[in-house]
């Protein structure tokens, strides 16, 4: 047993430490500290901390602060972490101390052993990784770098796609007239392309709304160190700092406006996540939409018919569900709780430091990556693939007495409800009925209440 491990020192005495691990002591204190969710952090928010301390080593090499050889082997390290190095090396549990500390020092102690390791210098993971820098800075920074890489290479770019797939079916069924629906009762009538349109311009909206949380994440916090005032640094280094990390993303990075206030609050998280939440509502109605309207087949509204993907029953055969439908909700139903989750977590900085860090981390991540992933199989699997009823539209548009609307400027509201009343009833097309109970000619009567003409809307004459 005592063969498995060596042992590790930090500031409060001697710690055993797995033989074979590139963390150290404080990292394993946190492992033996905080067995709570058996889950770790993003390797999206870990991978940001690293892009942290290479450009962090940059930077205090180019002011002089680093050993050039110093500075080359930590920047080595980061470069050379592999995939089973991110899923091996940072075990820490998301419920750790609320400033992040312990993800901050595995870090720090996995690249320090790195570098060492590689280079054969003495890498120390405070002095020299840690360089200018407080997990105070450092875990508000990779919670804004790691949200805004992963909005920009995954959210964006699945909305951007969600919305050309909703646009291609609109203009492909721009010739199907249906009967609209408000409280989920029949309606005048409408196109497909416009209902379908109606959900582009929600994605449309939600992309922009996302989008305009950008320039918010591009400011960092670090350079603040422990509070905002920037001690231990460079009085250059939170803007040399930054034009490192912009070299080493592709994306333009600045230090924030206020650095006690972005050590302080994460406000910008908050911001980004009900936006989230906006887009989760917004395709749980979709959803829904598509769920209602290929409900049945027979017993229900039936004008779509979605995918036919998986068996829907165990125990009754040739039942096919809505399963993609289903799985989008069940996404927003779990962003719009994350959404609260990050609020009360928001509300948790006292003073001069947020303590929930690693919780936004983890939870504004998990948002992202789940509506990422929802998006496209929306598109794909959902709204790309499904066919139309057109004579299951075409036959209840017929019977539907709301076509009665387009009469009210010639006969008034209160004779047209009695056609409608009427025409419920007798389960009777409108027109037939409003032949008898007008003085208007059949011809007349037709170009009134064409479904065609009344979905553009406006007066009819």
């Amino acid at each position: 047993m005592a063969g498995s491990f060596r042992t590790e020192k930090d500031s409060l005495g001697e710690v055993l430490v797995p033989k074979d691990a590139l963390y150290g002591a404080q990292t394993q204190r946190a492992l033996e500290n905080f067995p709570v969710s058996g889950s770790r952090l993003p390797t999206d928010f870990i991978r940001a901390i690293v892009l942290i301390k290479k450009s962090a080593a940059q930077a205090n090499s180019d002011l002089g602060l680093l050993q050039g050889q110093l500075a080359d082997a930590i920047v080595a390290a980061c470069d050379s972490l592999t995939e089973e190095d991110f899923d091996s090396q940072f075990p820490v549990d998301i419920y750790q101390t609320g400033s992040g500390t312990s993800s901050n020092m595995n870090v720090n102690e996995v690249l320090a052993r790195i570098a060492a390791r590689d280079s054969g210098l003495a890498v120390h993971p405070n002095d020299h990784v840690n360089m200018s820098q407080s997990s105070n800075d450092v875990i508000p920074s990779a919670i804004h770098v790691s949200a805004l890489l992963a909005v920009r290479d995954h959210l964006l770019p699945a909305l951007r796609h969600l919305h050309t797939a909703v646009g291609e079916r609109a203009a492909a069924l721009e010739d199907v007239v249906k009967t609209g629906r408000t409280h989920l009762m029949d309606a005048v009538p409408m196109t497909l392309a416009q209902e379908i349109g109606a959900w582009g311009a929600q994605v449309e909206s939600c992309r922009e709304r996302i989008r305009g949380t950008l320039p918010r994440l591009a400011q960092l916090a670090q350079g603040g160190t422990a509070i905002g005032t920037g001690l231990n640094a460079h009085p250059d280094f939170a803007q040399r700092f930054a034009q490192k990390l912009s070299n080493n993303c592709g994306q333009q990075f600045r230090p924030a406006d206020n650095l006690f206030a972005a050590i302080a609050c994460q406000d910008t998280a908050v911001e980004l996540s009900g936006q989230l939440k906006v887009l989760a509502v917004a395709l749980m109605k979709i959803a829904n939409d598509l769920r209602w309207m290929n409900s049945g087949p027979l017993a229900g509204l039936g004008e779509i018919e979605l995918q036919a993907l998986q068996p829907g029953s165990s125990i009754m055969p040739g039942k096919v569900n809505p399963v993609i439908a289903e799985s989008v909700a069940m996404v927003a139903a779990r962003v719009i709780g994350n959404d609260g989750t990050i609020a009360l977590a928001g509300q948790s900085g006292n003073f001069q430091l947020n303590v929930m860090l690693p919780l936004v981390a983890h939870t504004l991540l998990e948002s992202i990556r789940l509506l990422s992933s929802a998006a496209r199989i929306l598109a794909d699997r959902a709204i790309a693939g499904f066919t139309v009823n057109r004579e299951r539209i075409e036959q209840a548009l017929s019977r539907n007495p709301i076509l009665v609307t387009a009469l009210n400027p010639v006969i008034g509201y209160a004779r047209a409800a009695e056609i409608a009343k009427e025409a419920y009833r007798s389960g009777r097309p409108i027109l037939d009925v409003a032949l008898e109970m007008t003085d208007l000619d059949e011809e007349t009567l037709r170009k009134l209440l064409d479904p065609v003409r009344l979905a553009q809307g406006g007066l009819i004459g």
